[in-house]
Parts: C-alpha cells; structure tokens; sequence
C-alpha cells in the first residue's frame, strides 16, 4: 500500500512529509485538517505562498451569493505568521531548507513543521505547531519559535485576521468593525451577506525570549478586511523567542452564546489565553481520548502498520468533521475545503452512518435528526415537483432548503457548452437512502424513542413520496420508476434504474410494516402520524403500489438489467479508465475521451448500481446471482467516485474473492492518501473515509445489519494476523477478535447474533470462540 505521506513502523498515529514540497501543498492542507466538528481549518502553513488554499469554516453558516449555490463561506484566515528575519521574509522557495519535517499527530490532531532555513550565510531554527481545540469549541492554538544559530537578528513578526479570502473569488463576508481591546486583544467582526451570519474573530499573543514571557503590546495595522498586531525583537545568538497565538471565533448562531458574538469572543479569549500552549494541548488530547478512542476500537496486526494508520486516519477525519449540533451534518468533503461547498449527499447515510451507529450511536442519532429536521424542505421539494410527503434533496445545507445542487458544471468535450447537472432532479434514490439510514440505525440500536419521535415519520414520508412518484405502465400492467438518475451517474434520464427501484419498493414495503404495526402495537403514534400522514390511505397506496412495483429480476444468465436500456448497449473496454490516476477533483479520464451523451449508450458504469444494490439487500439474491453479477458489472467499472472502492471490496469478500477484496480495500484507503498528490486538493472524500471503516468492520470483520437482526461472519486478509474491533449493538459493548481460524466475541450484556444461518446468544463476559467456516 503506497502513501503519499511518509509513515513510521513503530507509529500508528503518525503522517508526515520531509521535504517541503511547495508544489503539493493543497494535498497536505486536507490531509491534515484540524477540526473539532464546530469548525474546522486546512493546514495551510503559516506563511504564504501562490499555490495555498487557505479555507476555514463552521459549520451551518452556509451562504449564498445571488444565484449561485449556497455554500460555507470562508472565513477570514486566522493561521498567518508572516516572519521577518533582519528585513527578509521568510519563504522556504527561497535561501536553502534542511531538516525539515511536517508531521501530523493523527491522535490528538496537532501539526508540526520544524526545519533549518539558511539564507544569506545565516541559519535559523523554526518549530512551527497548532491544533484546534476540542476541549475549547471555538479555540485555535499556535505556536512558533525561532532561534538564530550564526548571527544576532531582529525579528518581525507581523501575526493577524484577513478576511481577504473567498470561496474561489466569491465573497461572502462584508467588510466589519476590526479594533484592539485593552491593547493586546485584536478583533474582526464581519458578516455574511445574504444569510447575515454574524461572526466575531479575536486574536491575543504571547511572546517569550528563552522562556520569560515579554511585555509587548503590538503596533496595530489596519487594511481593507485585514487587522495585524506587529512586534519587533532583537535576538542574539541561539536565542529562541516564542510566538503563542490564541484565536477563536463565535457567530451568531451558536447556541452558546451569552451577550453577542463580540462580548463572547473577547470575554472567553481573555480566559484561556492565561493558560499555556502545552495545558491546552493537553486538555484537547484528553477530550480525544476519553469521548472517541477509548470508546471504541480498530487494531488491525499485519505485515505493515499501514491499514493501522488508514483506519485511524479515516477515523479521525470522520470525528473532526462531524458537527457538534444536530442542526447540521457532514459534507461530503466536511470541513476539508471548498469541494462540493459543504453540502450532504447521500453519502452520509450510506458510507458514514455505519460507523456512527456502531460507535458512537448519539453522533447517529444527531445525523439523523438532521434529516427529520430535513423534512421542512423534503416536503417542499416533493411539492414542488408534483409529488407528495417527503423527497430529500440531492445536496443539503440547511434543513429548510429544498436543494442545493448547482445546476452547471464542467464543459461538455463534445459541445463546449457547461453541461447540466441533473443530480438535483433526477438523482431521487437519495430518498430511499434516508429511509435505509434510519432503518439500519433502529435494527443496531433499538432506539424506540427515535422511533415514536421521528423515525417513523422519516420512513412513512419518503413512503409517502415512492408511492407518488411511481408511475403506472397500463401496457405492462405494473408501477415503474422513470427519468431518473441512478448510482451510476454516467446514465440519465433512465427508466427503471435497479438501485432506485429496489430501494423505492423496499421503502414502500417497510413504511406499510411500520403502519401495520403502529396500529396493532402503539395506538398512540398511530394517531399523532394519523394526523399528518392519512395513515390508512397511505397504507392502502403502499400495499398496492408495492405489490405492482417492477423491480428487475436476473434475466436468462442470472444478470439483473441495471436500468431497461443497458444490456442493449455496446460493450466498452474500460480498462484503461480503471487504470488511469484517479483526480476526481478534476475532469475525469473518461470524459476526456466521450460526453454524457455518448457514455449514456455504453456499457460502462461509475460506480456500483447493481452491485450495491446486492449488497444492500442480499438477502433477496443467491450466492450464484451476487457471483454472475460481479462478474458482468466489475469489468464495465470505471470508479469514477471515491465511493465506489468499499462496496466492491466488501462484495468480493462476502463471494469469496479475497485477493480482489484486499486490492479494493487499498484502493479505498489510498483514495486520500494515496500517491496521487493531485486528489484531494479540495478537500478529503468523507465517504471514502466511512468506507474503510466499512470495509475492515462489515466486511473483513464480517459485520452486518441484516432483517433477523446481527451477523457476524468474518474473514480477515492472507496479510493479517488478526483483526480486533468493538461495536455497539442494542446497548451491548461488543468486542470482537477475528484470527485466521476462529474468532472470539465478549459482550457486556446478553448479545444474540447470527453465523451461517445459526443463532447464537452469549450472556454478559462470557467470552464465545466460533470457528471460521473454510
């Protein structure tokens, strides 16, 4: 498994670069983002350079700028350290660089850089370090030191806010109030132009000669959107002075605030300022600790210790971008940059929520509070396309709206013109993966209070939705599902879509079990949903529509048609796109070849429809049947999306294809951070990250929500050793050893589970050893 970072043998919560590498330093930036899941900044270093991105957001402060698409506004840049040594800048593309190092501690999220610069026959020793807090929601800590080696220096350091930054030239801000407070504070006040979002940025340092802090106040400087405290120190050989900066931000919609964004901003700066970098630090890697790594667990023990590092990489990634409020979700690329403009995709609830279910079911719930909160715009896009109860949106921001999706995107190769993005019409099964998401997190966690209070009506109106949305064939006497978008992004306006069918008729089936049972079991629910939902006549529409609903079945050579058109398409030799370096930040290989429209009349597929579509609902299909559509749909794939490994790598390793399983679950875990130093540049692929949870848990380890409830089945790689994990289920802590011939189970309470059609039930710490079925 190749990495673009350098990693170390003996550490598992280690990445890191030793060479400057000016060229790739956007890949960096996302690959060692900090964030603590109120708001989140790219690693850009603290001086600057042509080829940064500096990006900093909080989450659901989205904004729109006339019509384009509303996104999370970057904030004014808070990381700056613009370093002067005896009036020359210091920039590592100029004088020379040796011992440089930039490591990334993957555990508590802190970034060092530390190197030599020699300019002008003179040496200089830099240590740079910074981490966003998690003790602190609004805290971001620096610290810099700088000691000469060869000469006396004067050294200036001009540190600030510049709110000259925008969402790739859109800005979002309006220039604000920027003052001093009691003659060190430096504060920004700004807002957002179409939400009116306000926010308020402060800024305090402390400066230290060889450990004695100095009495300094800053010489202020004032520019358009910029405010800078100045400081000058006159240092003699092998002095270091030390530069801790103390920064925060609030806005007005956060549900801490006490007097305004001003007041509270300067009143908590003043507080924590008094304390040290290294207590700070330490209180942050505490929280880390206590609430995420020691309440579950991933240790893999293999040839290497990469698989190590890539899960607790994605496992860091997902925590720092998962928004401490329910109000919000998680972007696509979360916090990471300015890729998909903070939106949530189904993504969260097909790729991400496993691994919150399973580890931390209150972030689950959260997420999924989200989408009932969601259902204001659902509903109002429902409307709004002629259909009725709820259909979610493509892309989400805040749960009011009812879409977000752009509209245009890149140029047709073919035309010239920017091509239409459809996803937000046509790509409807996201209704149905809301539905799945909250069916998965109630079977995990029996969880009937979400159920009474919300789940329910998340189900029955993405019910309600399917049963108005099919659409009756008098020819073929059945219901259909035309003009859609399916996973496989390549094919619009296809009729009968298999993912989109089978999650539609499963949706219908599973809300009419739900009303079918709220009348038998809980009269109660039954009313208060009575009144919103007209339960009896829904249950009537999803019965019928249900049992007429086409969903495609395996025709003569056991292959299910994945939309009514492809299997009559010409066949196209993919492999040289599956090949091809994947850049999805940038136009895909295959469309450097064919347009939409010509790629609509090829066998060639993005991403898994089919094929997910098995694994979502497999029991439904026999081995045989998973095995002949592998078999047909593997080789037409390009995995064109960062989504497209994890479910292939967990298929092929329930069919027993191991060697491809392992190949696709690399694939996944280099995905971000993988040698491609021009993926990522926009930020990290948060599904990609939930899939490698996905892949080591459901698939090596064998895990699966199925309809009688848990599966444990686990096969773990030639390469590995054994494989450890914890999982919650039902309020259960359950821990899992996987070796290559047996695999033990521990639960703290009475766990009942399946493997290989049998049921087991262990009682509390009685630790259960099965043998691998071979």
């Amino acid at each position: 498994m190749l990495f673009g970072v350098v990693t170390k043998p003996d550490d598992d919560w280690w990445i890191g670069r030793n060479t400057p590498d000016i060229d790739h330093l956007n890949k960096l930036e996302s690959l060692m983002f900090q964030g603590n899941g109120y708001f989140g900044i790219r690693s850009s270093v603290e001086e600057h350079y042509m080829e940064e991105k500096r990006d900093m957001f909080v989450l659901g402060t989205f904004d729109k700028y006339e019509d384009e698409a509303t996104e999370l506004p970057n904030l004014p840049d808070i990381v700056n350290f613009e370093i002067k040594v005896d009036g020359h800048v210091l920039k590592l593309n100029h004088g020379q660089v040796s011992n440089f190092q930039r490591s990334f501690n993957i555990r508590n999220g802190e970034m060092t850089r530390s190197f030599i610069w020699k300019f002008e026959g003179n040496e200089y020793k830099l240590k740079f370090r910074r981490f966003v807090s998690m003790a602190h929601l609004h805290l971001f800590v620096s610290k810099v030191e700088i000691t000469p080696l060869a000469n006396n220096v004067r050294i200036q350091i001009k540190s600030g806010i510049d709110g000259q930054q925008t969402n790739e030239g859109t800005q979002h801000l309006i220039e604000g109030t920027k003052r001093l407070f009691n003659a060190r504070f430096i504060q920004m006040q700004t807002r957002t132009q179409e939400s009116k979002v306000k926010f308020a940025l402060t800024e305090y340092h402390r400066l230290y000669l060889n450990k004695k802090e100095l009495s300094l106040n800053p010489h202020l400087k004032l520019n358009r959107r910029q405010v800078y405290a100045n400081y000058s120190v006159d240092l003699d050989k092998e002095q270091t002075l030390s530069v801790v900066k103390y920064a925060n931000i609030y806005t007005s919609k956060d549900r801490d605030l006490k007097i305004n964004v001003s007041a509270d901003s300067l009143a908590n700066l003043k507080k924590i300022s008094r304390l040290s970098y290294a207590s700070l630090m330490l209180e942050s890697s505490e929280v880390w600790n206590k609430k995420y790594w020691n309440k579950s667990y991933v240790e893999i023990s293999a040839h290497n210790n990469k698989p190590q590092i890539a899960i607790n990489f994605a496992r860091y990634q997902l925590i720092a971008n998962t928004p401490h409020d329910f109000e919000m979700n998680i972007g696509a690329k979360g916090m990471t940059g300015e890729g998909y403009k903070g939106h949530t995709f189904w993504d969260t609830e097909m790729f991400m929520l496993p691994y919150f279910i399973f580890t931390l079911p209150q972030k689950a719930y959260e997420l999924l509070e989200y989408r009932y909160l969601g259902l204001i715009g659902a509903k109002r896009k429902a409307h709004q396309g002629g259909f009725h109860g709820a259909q979610y949106p493509w892309e989400a921001a805040m749960p009011e709206d009812a879409e977000s999706a752009p509209i245009w995107g890149n140029a047709d190769i073919v035309t010239g013109q920017p091509m239409k993005i459809l996803s937000g019409f046509l790509e409807q099964h996201v209704t149905g993966d809301v539905a799945y998401g909250v069916m998965r997190y109630l079977k995990a966690t029996g969880d009937q209070s979400f159920a009474n209070r919300m789940g329910y009506e998340i189900i029955l109106q993405c019910a309600k939705f399917w049963a108005s949305r099919v659409e009756w064939n008098n020819e073929k006497n059945r219901y259909e599902i035309t003009d859609v978008i399916g996973p496989d992004e390549y094919k619009e306006h296809v009729s009968n879509d298999a993912f989109t069918n089978y999650i539609a008729h499963w949706c219908m089936e599973y809300g009419a079990d739900i009303i079918a049972k709220l009348r038998q079991e809980n009269t109660t629910i039954y009313d208060q949903l009575n009144q919103k939902l007209s339960l009896s006549e829904l249950f009537k529409a999803l019965i019928q529509k249900a049992s007429m609903m086409y969903v495609p079945k395996p025709n003569d050579d056991q292959i299910i048609p994945q939309d009514d058109n492809y299997l009559s398409y010409k066949i196209k030799d993919v492999t040289k796109y599956k090949n091809a370096e994947k850049d999805v930040e940038d136009v895909s290989e295959i469309f450097k070849d064919f347009d939409l429209k010509q790629l609509d009349r090829m066998q060639v597929t993005k991403q898994p429809d089919v094929l997910l579509m098995m694994l979502c609902f497999e029991e439904l299909f026999s081995k045989e049947v998973i095995q002949k559509n592998w078999d047909y749909y593997e080789p037409k794939t390009t995995h064109d999306s960062s989504l497209s490994y994890s479910p292939h790598a967990i298929l092929a390793n329930d069919l027993g294809l191991y060697d491809k399983a392992f190949e696709y679950f690399e694939k996944s875990c280099q995905v971000d951070l993988g040698m491609n130093m021009d993926s990522s540049v926009k930020g990290t692929h948060m599904a990609a990250m939930g899939g490698i949870w996905n892949v080591i848990v459901e698939g090596f380890g064998g895990v699966r929500v199925v309809p009688e409830g848990l599966r444990i089945q686990p096969h773990i790689p030639d390469t590995w050793t054994s494989l450890k994990f914890m999982i919650n289920w039902r309020g259960a802590k359950v821990r899992i050893h996987v070796t290559h011939d047996n695999f033990s189970i521990l639960s703290n309470k009475k766990l009942q589970f399946i493997n290989y059609g049998q049921n087991y039930q262990i009682e509390p710490q009685e630790k259960m050893e099965i043998p691998l079925k071979k």
